[in-house]
């Protein structure tokens, strides 16, 4: 091979190895809302951080079988993150702990009028 193909080369290896590790940490999601109320807030924190920051939604509000992709800054490889949402109705939240969601592309969430709690389901 000549020498002046062999920096091209080693270009387009470092590219693509690049681009498959950027997707690998990919911790964006799509949520969807089976709960029977609507949802206005949804907060993402890394895991056991102890902080919720900022709504993350990106719209005003998510009704019944209504769904949003959830963006949000994660970086470093991050995977592992505590999830809060905030219904209209009545001002409650629930929240679940400790989702990868680097191996999540979506999550249902569902309203368990039996035990009377939110249930997410991992898809």
């Amino acid at each position: 091979m000549s020498p002046f193909k062999m920096p091209l080369l080693a270009a387009l290896v470092a590219t693509f190895a690049t681009a498959g590790t950027s997707f690998a940490n990919d911790a964006d999601f799509v949520l969807k809302n089976k709960t029977g109320y609507q949802i206005d807030e949804v907060y993402v924190s890394k895991h056991s951080s102890g902080s919720w920051g900022a709504d993350v939604m990106g719209k005003g509000a998510l009704g019944e079988d209504e769904k949003v992709t959830i963006v949000f800054p994660h970086g470093n490889g991050a995977c592992h993150f505590d999830i809060k949402v905030k219904y209209h109705d009545d001002n409650s939240t629930a929240a679940w702990s400790d989702i990868n969601l680097c191996e999540t592309d979506s999550i249902s969430l569902y309203w368990d009028a039996k035990n009377q709690v939110s249930r997410a389901v991992i898809e």
